[in-house]
């Protein structure tokens, strides 16, 4: 696969449900297609605090907010090659930046420290992220994505999520994709990707089936509905680094 390293756009979700899919893939298909690789899995272990100060402080919906996360395409072997990288959202405009390294690479940095051969700008970014906040790996998440983007502009991405799979143990993505499901069958987060305004026809759409846009953080989600009661359990927290 061939990726790109920096992004900047907009980007807007909606949860929507098996009938709002299917009517809103009929209405939209002779304007986009899939994308090279279509359907794949999508496997992230986030990085935070021991009392997810991180998410916390997202959910919050501040101006400015960022995370750090490690994320493969499928469950990877030891050597093969995933993105650590950081995702911020200032003013409603989205950035990402990220590094690709293989897996034991990836981890021996961030666990232990040891610098990557290659050291760059984002390098430092991720090395200032790390040492501000004191990060640890605390949550396993995966699902499925299928991926579409315009035939004419080729800039706009829909994607839509499903299949939730989350755990804060056995935080190794060798391991395989197995834990807590988060989301039942039969819905979808679905999320739009422009560089800049929506395309007129994609918003007709959208209105004709009543889709309308809806916050939501699979991690800030996960965090409030099962993780925060873990929490009152011991004092200052938990950690899951294992």
């Amino acid at each position: 696969m061939t990726y790109q390293n920096n992004f900047k756009r907009y980007e807007k979700k909606y949860l929507i449900d098996e009938k709002q899919y299917r009517d809103l893939i009929a209405l939209i298909y002779c304007k986009l297609e899939y994308d090279r690789y279509k359907k794949y899995k999508i496997c992230n272990i986030y990085f935070d605090t021991p009392q997810f100060d991180l998410i916390r402080e997202s959910i919050e919906k501040p101006l400015y907010k960022e995370k750090l996360r490690l994320r493969s395409y499928g469950t990877p072997d030891p050597e093969d090659f995933v993105f650590l990288e950081i995702k911020k959202k200032f003013d409603g405009i989205v950035y990402k930046r990220r590094i690709s390294l293989p897996y034991l690479q990836a981890v021996d940095y961030c666990i232990n420290g040891n610098q990557p051969e290659t050291h760059n700008q984002i390098t430092n970014e991720i090395d200032w992220l790390m040492s501000k906040y004191q990060l640890y790996p605390m949550l396993y998440l995966s699902y499925d994505r299928l991926a579409m983007r315009g035939i004419e502009d080729p800039q706009l991405r829909i994607t839509f999520d499903s299949n939730i799979i989350w755990r804060v143990n056995q935080l190794d993505m060798t391991k395989g994709d197995f834990g807590n499901v988060k989301m039942p069958s039969g819905q979808y987060i679905m999320e739009i990707k422009t560089n800049g305004a929506m395309p007129l026809w994609l918003s007709g759409v959208l209105n004709e089936l009543a889709i309308y846009p809806k916050s939501f953080s699979k991690y800030g989600t996960i965090y409030k509905e099962e993780l925060f009661q873990n929490m009152l359990l011991e004092e200052g927290g938990f950690c899951c680094v294992e």
